[in-house]
């Protein structure tokens, strides 16, 4: 998920009590009650958490950002998918949908966020069970600097039985090397409350990337992703390729 805001104005009138010689002085702009922004990319692979999840092959994503005045928000964002198709776990499943709400503000230079995430992923399931997942989020960010924490709070995660309680914890770098182009650096962990398959696991991802927008809109960029998730748990659902960092290139554009 990215999100963006829509820049709006108002014009000011003019104020029908002045004088002859005054000079009426604008009106203020107004703060639009709710503002609406789309997103569309085109990236070279969807990687998620340190992982592909379509087996390297492109991945068209797209989502819709309502945002009110007040701080609340809500979502929705897509993408296509192989991972459980390639894992065997689903017979037709080629999608991941994202639904989200939540609140945002900001204290003096500390901005906040809390919200409520449900992965969905249309298919019929023939190994294992559906693959949808809950997440309550939270984060802060300070400056070009942010922190979050994710927590699963539904039965499952992603397919894996009994994981309540798995949780994902990141730090991210936003760093604005010039007006238009912005270094990115994260590390995260992702830790599961039990082994799935009788196998640990849980990971430590990482990523650096270089972005650059244009005034209408658009964004280019590139980063570079890795992970030290086991083979293990993680060999046949990554293509083999869980032990080797890989490049992601994109395009993106904001309505």
């Amino acid at each position: 998920m990215r999100k963006s805001l829509l820049a709006l104005a108002v014009l000011g009138t003019l104020n029908s009590g002045l004088t002859y010689a005054e000079e009426a002085a604008p009106a203020k702009a107004e703060t639009p009650a709710y503002t609406i922004a789309y997103n569309v990319g085109l990236f070279s692979q969807y990687i998620f958490r340190g992982l592909t999840q379509t087996g390297g092959h492109p991945a068209i994503q797209g989502g819709i950002d309502f945002t009110h005045s007040s701080g609340f928000y809500a979502g929705a964002w897509g993408s296509n998918i192989s991972w459980l198709e390639d894992g065997h776990y689903y017979s037709s499943s080629s999608m991941e949908l994202d639904l989200y709400g939540g609140y945002r503000n900001t204290i003096k230079d500390v901005t906040y966020d809390v919200g409520l995430l449900q992965y969905v992923y249309p298919g019929r399931v023939v190994s294992g069970q559906r693959a949808e997942t809950t997440e309550l989020y939270g984060s802060l960010a300070y400056k070009w600097v942010s922190g979050k924490l994710s927590y699963i709070v539904s039965n499952g995660a992603w397919g894996a039985h009994d994981q309540q309680g798995t949780y994902y914890a990141d730090l991210t770098a936003n760093y604005p090397l010039t007006d238009t182009i912005t270094l990115t650096a994260h590390v995260g962990r992702q830790e599961f409350d039990k082994n799935i398959g009788g196998v640990d696991a849980s990971y430590t991802d990482w990523k650096l990337g270089a972005a650059k927008a244009f005034a209408d809109g658009v964004t280019v960029g590139a980063y570079y992703t890795d992970t030290n998730g086991s083979a293990a748990a993680w060999g046949a659902y990554d293509g083999g390729n869980i032990a080797t960092a890989t490049g992601t290139v994109f395009v993106q554009k904001t309505f």
